[in-house]
């Protein structure tokens, strides 16, 4: 390959890496065309950009980013697959699913980069898997700093009912 060719692949690895918050490291290694092809669809369907890359290649576009990714270099070797996606749990339900029904247990986790942290190892799947978004943590906040809020409200309204309640009982004797 062409010291230019390279450089190009480089800047559109910038690219596209800039595009997206978070990106999964997986071993692809293995599968057959059919079983790439479904992986692909799996990944349109989701949303999730899938390339076979050149570990040389990423590496170097990693580097020119603004971004310290010294931790994921260990994972560039082998066969490397780089899942895009701005879900970030995303890539990882698909590399489970996937991996399940796969005989060979493919693909594989190797690294990801997931809500500006890294995890590095086929072991923090399950982590990734099951990981909040940071809207869907806002969210939760939200609930709970709303939940006291709303119990003040209803214990005073039921409250109310029962005075009037007592009220309407009392008249009533008289």
């Amino acid at each position: 390959m062409k010291k230019e060719d390279k450089s190009t692949i480089i800047k559109q690895l910038e690219s596209t890496l800039g595009e997206y918050a978070h990106f999964y490291l997986a071993d692809i290694g293995g599968l057959n065309a059919a079983q790439t092809s479904e992986l692909r669809r799996e990944c349109n369907k989701q949303e999730i950009k899938l390339l076979v890359v050149k570990n040389t290649l990423l590496q170097k576009a990693l580097e020119n980013s603004n971004i310290d990714f010294t931790q994921l270099y260990d994972a560039l070797k082998g066969e490397t697959s780089l899942m895009l996606s701005n879900i970030n749990n995303a890539p990882a339900k698909v590399i489970n699913t996937f991996s399940k029904k796969s005989k060979i247990k493919k693909p594989v986790l190797k690294a990801a980069y997931v809500e500006e942290s890294f995890y590095i190892g086929e072991s923090h799947l399950d982590e990734l898997v099951h990981i909040k978004s940071k809207n869907e943590l806002i969210g939760d906040i939200i609930a709970l700093l709303q939940s006291p809020a709303k119990n003040v409200v209803s214990a005073l309204q039921s409250g109310g009912n029962t005075i009037h309640g007592v009220l309407t009982t009392l008249a009533e004797r008289q």
